[in-house]
């Protein structure tokens, strides 16, 4: 059982949040960094681009599946100590990926990549609720999920100068080497912790046992059900489409691969625009209007991309696109953070578990739909499946606040 600490922001060591943005930030890069490499990794090993696409939804699962370890691993050896041996993990994964010699092992290292970093973002989100008050906690989620925006961003357009300018290795080297050093600063970091801030929780009998009880509680629930179950769909609708986009923009409009995940940079940029003024926004709009403008920013986005006459549409809508999918998911994820207090850890990589699981349903989805009904249609109707999540988020906070007679926004 993981219980709540009562640590107060100020009294962490400079940089502790910060390195765990920097390590977030690698996540972030080794999740999207096959986006526009799709192209040229589907020339290099002969394969179609659906093929490819795998290096994608392979991640994503091993990601997905590896949270039924990593959340009680946090609670019983601390979660920040997890994430520094994990951004290890991280950086010999990726110099595997480099070191690949044909699309099977690439294919291998990319669910390694997947397993290990798995544990860096839910787990920090988990350590910055245990010591962050739930009223101060939306905020510093924001300016952390810094690293993991910028992150995306980045690995979409170093996928796509790689293509067009170095060898399809040349990604996984960087990304292995900011690992590296991420590595470094976390342990040093985790030794200057207070006590409360390392805190671990020590059970007995069988760890197999104890994670299943664990993640039954969270699902117990129906609140965590509820998050849990829109989640996948976001992830789904959203990283489903998202993945093609620079492949989309590419072939559509002609634009170079670089070109094209530059193009994409600005979903980092729209969410980088949330983190800044996150604290005014929820002041001004409350979670249940955060959810509601995240969903109609995402499906007209979405609708956007898919059918503008000229890439210059793509580019504002990739702006809005991550302005609106931060508003949303920002507001999901705060609730993830509170939904089993005494679980948090499980309850955490639970709903990682689920948003990756779904990315991955998407992707594997999108393989088979973008050469069916075509890159556009696909776009379209994850937009409505977001609009869709929005608005029954939005409901159930509502009934949620009602049936409790205490605001929740």
């Amino acid at each position: 059982m993981s219980a709540t600490v009562s640590t107060a922001p100020e009294a962490l060591p400079r940089g502790a949040v910060a390195c765990l943005s920097l390590s977030a930030f690698g996540s972030g890069m080794s999740l999207r960094v096959n986006d526009a490499l799709l192209p040229q990794l589907a020339r290099e090993f002969g394969v179609t681009l659906s093929q490819a696409s795998q290096v994608i939804s392979l991640f994503a699962i091993a990601y997905g599946v590896s949270q039924l370890l990593f959340g009680p691993l946090g609670d019983r050896f601390g979660k920040y100590r997890v994430v520094a041996w994990a951004a290890a993990a991280c950086a010999l994964a990726s110099l595997a990926s480099a070191l690949a010699p044909d699309f099977l092992a690439l294919r291998l290292t990319r669910v390694l990549s997947g397993a290990t970093a798995a544990a860096i973002i839910p787990l920090s989100m988990a350590w910055i609720g245990d010591v962050v008050p739930y009223a101060e906690r939306q905020p510093v989620l924001a300016r952390f999920l810094i690293g993991q925006i910028v992150g995306l961003s980045t690995g979409v357009w170093l996928g796509g100068f790689a293509a067009d300018h170095l060898s399809w290795q040349a990604p996984y080297l960087l990304i292995a080497l900011l690992f590296s050093g991420a590595s470094l600063a976390l342990f040093a970091l985790q030794r200057r912790l207070p006590a409360a801030a390392r805190r671990t929780v020590r059970a007995e009998g069988p760890a197999w046992k104890r994670t299943r009880s664990e993640f039954a509680q969270v699902l117990s629930l129906p609140w965590a059900r509820t998050v849990l179950s829109l989640v996948f769909i976001e992830g789904m609708c959203l990283y489903g489409p998202f993945a093609f986009v620079a492949t989309h923009v590419h072939q559509r409009f002609g634009l170079s691969l670089s070109s094209a995940g530059s193009l994409v940079m600005l979903f980092g940029l729209g969410g980088l625009l949330f983190a800044l003024f996150s604290g005014r926004m929820v002041r001004r709009l409350g979670e249940t209007g955060l959810a509601r403008w995240g969903g109609a920013l995402l499906c007209l986005s979405l609708l956007t991309i898919g059918f503008a006459p000229g890439w210059g549409w793509a580019t504002l809508a990739c702006f809005v696109l991550g302005l609106g999918f931060y508003t949303l998911h920002n507001t999901l994820q705060v609730n993830a953070t509170q939904m089993a207090p005494e679980r948090r850890g499980a309850a955490v990589s639970a709903f990682a578990a689920c948003f990756f699981l779904g990315q991955s349903a998407g992707v594997t989805l999108g393989g088979w739909a973008v050469g069916t009904i075509g890159a556009s249609r696909f776009m379209a109707l994850g937009g409505l499946g977001l609009l869709a999540v929005s608005l029954t988020f939005a409901a159930a906070l509502g009934r949620r606040r009602r049936a409790a007679a205490v605001p929740v926004d």
